[in-house]
């Protein structure tokens, strides 16, 4: 999936991402995929596992990429509710985080996000309901 040069350009500007270490690697209609490469500014949670917040953030920003790959004129109104299961620590070089759109209507899109690591183990499932301006 190739990723549109201005979505891509505001990605790498967000601050957050910058702090956080995240990549843009695919984004499509209703389809993101980010990875965070660890590294020694990383928090760190329960025997150097990647910090839930940081994990709970990495839901967020891969949900607005494939909510904005499909976007149509839309006006963006924000996070409406997100739901995360920590299933295991997030351990590894790599954490990966990859959104799906199931259902989009006019006010609002429901989003499932998984993240796993770097041996492909599932480490959090969570849903991200999205809400447009109406």
């Amino acid at each position: 999936m190739s990723i549109s040069n201005e979505y891509l350009q505001k990605f790498n500007a967000d601050s957050l991402n910058r702090l956080l270490g995240f990549t843009l690697l695919e984004q499509g209609p209703g389809y993101g995929r980010i990875v965070l490469r660890k590294n020694e500014k990383t928090p760190t949670g329960i025997g150097g596992s990647v910090n839930g917040g940081v994990l709970a953030a990495m839901v967020d920003v891969v949900m607005l990429a494939a909510v904005f790959g499909e976007m149509k004129g839309e006006e963006p109104a924000g996070t409406a509710e997100l739901s995360i299961s920590y299933l295991r620590q997030a351990h590894g070089e790599h954490i990966y985080a990859t959104a799906h759109v199931i259902k989009r209507g006019r006010q609002l899109a429901v989003v499932d996000v998984e993240i796993t690591d770097d041996d492909d183990r599932l480490c959090t499932k969570a849903r991200v309901t999205y809400a447009f301006r109406a």
